[in-house]
This record gives structure tokens, sequence and C-alpha cells, in this order.
């Protein structure tokens, strides 16, 4: 089993994790909002102690490579980044989605047949989704859907489809078909990306490191401030 530092900033949440024979050895989170820039440095020097202290050899680097927060990708991305350029080892993206799927999945019992359906917060009513079977396959593709009431219906008419992440919680009050199941506290955390990152590791679907860019899924718009300061 490989040992791969594991790296989540795509959305307030920040986390790092150091796994080891198929187990989470140490890991570091935060919920108290995005302060990325502040606290990711200090986890990964942390992990890299444990690492030392119990004479575990990296052999890989994941990072949650979104869509998601434009900020706490290109953090998240840079950590992972400088940690494979400095440690010579290779660099595995873990598509956010995917991760947000796997961990309803894993942490929740459903019949066979139903879809998953991960939703990121992309403001107002807008989210980024994707739509997944059971073995993670994708149904429909990742995109940025404004959703109403209309969204998901040619799904729901025939399939049972289960909504998490912190982009579902909003859409709760506007997607009523009976069809819809809404899981609550479904984040995304590097301590869950262990299996994603391992069957990368085990395909060697590594990405080269001086040119990996997050998946943004939209260009990054900066907003004028309401009011100037001279």
């Amino acid at each position: 089993m490989p040992n791969i530092i594991h790296i989540e900033t795509s959305t307030s949440v920040c986390s790092a994790a150091l796994s080891s024979d198929g187990v989470v050895q140490c890991h570091f989170e935060s919920f108290d909002g995005p302060s990325h820039a502040s606290l990711l440095g200090a986890y990964v020097k942390e992990l890299m102690t444990f690492a030392r202290d119990k004479s575990i050899r990296v052999d890989a680097v994941a990072v949650s490579s979104g869509p998601g927060s434009y900020t706490g990708l290109r953090i998240g991305v840079s950590e992972a980044k400088g940690l494979c350029f400095g440690l010579g080892v290779p660099l595995i993206a873990v598509p956010t989605l995917e991760l947000l799927a796997c961990t309803t999945l894993f942490k929740n019992y459903f019949e066979e047949d139903v879809l998953y359906c991960p939703m990121i917060d992309a403001r107002r009513m807008e989210v980024y989704a994707a739509v997944y079977d059971n073995a993670l396959n994708l149904v429909a593709p990742v995109e940025a859907r404004v959703i109403d009431e209309n969204s998901f219906t040619d799904l729901l008419a025939t399939r049972r489809v289960v909504f998490s992440g912190n982009g579902a919680a909003k859409c709760k009050e506007v997607i009523k078909h009976e069809n819809a199941i809404f899981v609550d506290g479904i984040v995304p955390l590097a301590t869950d990306m262990l299996a994603l990152a391992e069957r990368a590791f085990r395909e060697k679907r590594f990405e080269d490191v001086a040119y990996f860019e997050p998946f943004y899924l939209k260009e990054f718009v900066a907003t004028t401030p309401k009011h100037k300061v001279l």
C-alpha cells in the first residue's frame, strides 16, 4: 500500500491527512471558514514530522482538484506541487465531486440503482454538480447548473437521486420530487480521499507536476468593492 499525503481545500473546510498501509495515520482539519493560507502549511509540516518520526516514506501527494473555491483550489494545488517537487514523488488529482459521491456512498446505505449527485455551492442558486452511479461512473457530466424546480426531472422520473454536499442544502426547498433524497453533513475531507487516491496510484494515473492546474470549471471573476477607498 502506498503512503500518501492528501490535501483538500476546495470549500471553506481545510484538511490534510497522511495514509499508510491503507489507513489514515494522521490528519488535521478546520471547519471554521476559509483560512487555508494560514492553516495548510502548518498541517503539512505536522504531517511531515509525523512521517519522519514513524519512518514513513511518502510515495505520492493527492490533492482535491476541483471544481470548488478558486482561491482554495489554488492554495491546495500549490502546496501539493511544492511537496511533490521537494520529495520527488508523483502528484495525484482527485476530482472533488467524485470524492463527495464516494463519501456519500460509503457513509450511507441505499439500494443499488440509486444515482448520486454531489453539489458544491457556486453562490446564489448555482451549483457545481455531476451525477454518478453506484460504481462511480459518470451519468451526467460535471457542470455549473442554476437550480430550479425542474432540475434533474429527467433522472428523477425514473430513479432515486441522492443529493449531497454544501450545494445540496440550498436546493432542498426547490427540488421537491419524491425520488429526491438529501443527505446532510457531507463535506470533502482529506481523510476520505484514500480510496480514490490509492486507486489512481495503482493505475499510475499521475499528473504533470509542472503544468497541472485545478479544474475551476468557471473563470475567476473579481468583484468591485461597493465603497471605494481613496
